[in-house]
């Protein structure tokens, strides 16, 4: 864990520090790319939040707008305060921070609505402090907010939201992360059924002890889905999009999953799978017009079942949270 530092931050003598409010765009993340669970995403690039961040004379952490979704101004009860608090805890400063968010990812969605927030609260006080953290650094302070969320610090979301690209957790303890630069081919399709399906409760569904075959088979994916990565093997990334895990005990609490898993890979998807906890489905293509060919059949398939949903096409995002 990082620790405190030694002396107030100066705000007078560093070009950084004379911005008093910036406002974000807190990018949408897909974790656990089917055999990642808890220990790899990706960051979208069209898809997410935006979030206003002000230095205030008053001390300390408050949420003033939140637009777009029913959650709690309290900071200790939002994810992005609580995230900011666990920052702040670690710098002297005699200043405080405002907070206004402007949700556009369904909380429940699947595709990282918890981590945009947190995420975007801590990189904008770090940018307005004159960036004392890296962004690999504000991973652990992020981590807060996804507690706060669903129980457990994971950083299978902010990571990629803060650092852009792929991300894999090598480790919780020490905190270890890596990035990894996306193919430039490569595109998610990601469907989301307008139900809303907890973090929380997905987790109750999964098993704490798992057999020995299974994972052995879920090691070798994850390799050969990081060894795709690197090489630009887009075959290899597709055989290595498979949960032998999780979503066997997720895909029932999504409506429709194996016919939207089934036409996507018809219809020239690498692989499919479960975005996050669920409801959202994730599609990894090569090209754009896959992608969007993909995108106009899973909407068939909840149009025929008269489920709503929203539907997002995107590239994967090198950058993360950013300045706009």
């Amino acid at each position: 864990m990082i620790g405190k530092t030694s002396e107030p931050l100066d705000l007078c003598h560093s070009e950084p520090l004379k911005k008093m409010e910036i406002k974000l765009f807190c990018p949408a993340t897909i974790a656990n790319l089917s055999c990642g669970f808890d220990v790899l995403g990706l960051c979208l690039d069209n898809a997410g939040d935006e979030m206003i961040v002000r230095k205030v004379d008053q001390k300390g952490v408050r949420i003033t707008k939140i637009v777009g979704a029913d959650l709690p101004l309290e900071t200790e009860k939002n994810v992005s305060g609580v995230a900011a608090l666990a920052m702040l805890e670690t710098l002297d400063v005699d200043f405080g921070f405002e907070i206004e968010i402007y949700k556009n990812i369904k909380a429940g969605s699947g595709i990282g609505s918890s981590a945009a927030s947190s995420a975007g609260a801590v990189f904008g006080i770090n940018e307005l402090l004159g960036r004392p953290y890296s962004r690999k650094d504000l991973v652990q302070f992020a981590m807060q907010g996804e507690k706060l969320a669903s129980g457990n610090a994971h950083a299978d979301n902010v990571a990629p939201a803060l650092l852009g690209g792929f991300t894999l957790v090598r480790s919780y303890a020490p905190l270890d992360i890596i990035r990894i630069d996306s193919p430039e081919e490569l595109f998610a399709t990601v469907v989301h059924p307008q139900i809303e399906l907890k973090t929380s409760d997905a987790r109750s569904v999964l098993k704490q002890t798992v057999s020995l075959k299974s994972a052995i088979m879920q090691w070798g994916n994850v390799g050969g889905l990081i060894a795709g990565l690197y090489t630009k093997d887009y075959d290899l990334i597709g055989r290595s999009l498979h949960d032998e895990i999780v979503e066997p005990l997720r895909s029932v609490l999504i409506p429709g999953f194996d016919l939207i898993k089934q036409t996507a890979l018809e219809n020239g998807a690498l692989g499919s799978g479960i975005s996050g906890s669920g409801p959202s489905i994730f599609a990894l293509s090569r090209g754009k017009e896959t992608a969007e060919k993909i995108a106009k059949a899973m909407s068939e398939v909840y149009e025929n079942m008269n489920l709503p949903y929203e539907i997002h096409v995107s590239k994967i995002n090198p950058d993360g949270v950013r300045i706009i």
